[in-house]
């Protein structure tokens, strides 16, 4: 089993598109080799769904998803997962705080930071960059 784990600050926007995006790239490739979450590094929000505007944006993508609830990534979490995957540089700053990344399975999903759409309002760039990222990661676990 591949386990990952997506991060954002606050498991609403950018964490959970990536989820239910990675989830329906590995199920349109028939793999079951896949165990996919997502958590904040925040507490803020917490028990929160999907904000509207990601969820409008993985409808109109055709990615399909199910209720969420935030939630954060704790310490103990850490030894679950094979990749940790980050939106930008502020989550793994966050991180350090949080756990050592003694295993080297932190990393950002794309080289650039994903902007965090909650503040810029533009789902549309941030989905671009998450789909993007979440099928060049596949290909690179799949090898």
């Amino acid at each position: 089993m591949i386990r990952v784990l997506f991060l954002c600050h606050g498991n609403i926007c950018r964490s959970p598109m990536a989820e239910y995006i990675m989830k329906k790239i590995v199920k349109d490739h028939g793999d079951d080799r896949f165990y996919i979450e997502s958590k904040a590094i925040s507490r803020e929000e917490i028990g929160n769904d999907i904000y509207p505007q990601a969820k409008a944006k993985l409808l109109e993508k055709g990615i399909p998803f199910s209720k969420h609830r935030a939630s954060q990534v704790t310490a103990s979490d850490y030894p679950q997962w094979d990749h940790i995957i980050v939106m930008d540089t502020y989550n793994i700053e966050a991180l350090k705080r949080i756990f050592k990344d003694e295993d080297h399975k932190v990393r950002k999903l794309n080289k650039k930071d994903v902007f965090d759409p909650w503040y810029s309002g533009d789902f549309e760039t941030a989905f671009e960059e998450i789909y993007l990222g979440c099928c060049k990661l596949y290909d690179e676990l799949v090898k």
